[in-house]
């Protein structure tokens, strides 16, 4: 979708902004190679800092080494790598888990398993640019969130009407026509639109 609005805007550098886990790291490093900056937030799935441990943003990864450094300073070296879904992980544990003095604020196990996807390092850098503009997400949801919550409010408890996503995909774009027109409408005014829109 971002490369199509590139290609629509014919722009040289594009900024995309999606919800929280809208992703993969495929995605994010096509939209890299493309010149497309993405500002899409990692999703949390981790229960470790709920309960009051390390999570795992808090061990660093070392790419000349291949390694993650704990928060107590050992390391977690690369064991062994799977293929999931296609995509390539590996796993990373330290030797100094069981003797750590602050497993307990780690891990329940006897030793703390990492897992990296193999384009972590892409997500690692988007990551890094929201971090960079904490304003971007108050921007995006006073943008999208508004013309969402409007159309459902007018779409009602039903959403759609129709079945079919041949017949989904005409409802919805008469309903993001008629927002926009209605808004068109509130900015400049009846007279003006026509007057554009006959022009």
């Amino acid at each position: 979708m971002a490369q199509q609005t590139k290609e629509t805007l014919a722009t040289k550098d594009l900024t995309v902004l999606a919800d929280r886990g809208y992703f993969s790291g495929e995605e994010i490093l096509k939209c890299e190679q493309a010149q497309i900056s993405t500002l899409v937030p990692k999703p949390m799935t981790s229960n470790s800092t709920a309960n009051g441990r390390f999570d795992k943003r808090d061990f660093v990864y070392e790419p000349k080494h291949d390694r993650l450094r704990c928060p107590a300073g050992a390391y977690a070296t690369r064991r062994f790598s799977s293929i999931e879904n296609g995509m390539a992980i590996h796993k990373y544990w330290s030797s100094a888990c069981p003797q750590c003095p602050i497993r307990s604020a780690c891990t329940t196990s006897k030793y703390r398993r990492l897992a990296r996807c193999g384009h972590e390092d892409v997500v690692e850098r988007m990551q890094r640019r929201i971090d960079g503009m904490p304003e971007a997400g108050r921007l995006r949801r006073q943008t999208v969130e508004h013309t969402f919550g409007t159309l459902k409010s007018w779409m009602g408890a039903a959403h759609v009407l129709t079945r079919t996503l041949p017949r989904v995909r005409t409802e919805m774009s008469w309903q993001v026509l008629t927002y926009n027109l209605k808004r068109v409408m509130q900015i400049l005014g009846v007279q003006p639109l026509i007057a554009a829109m006959r022009a």
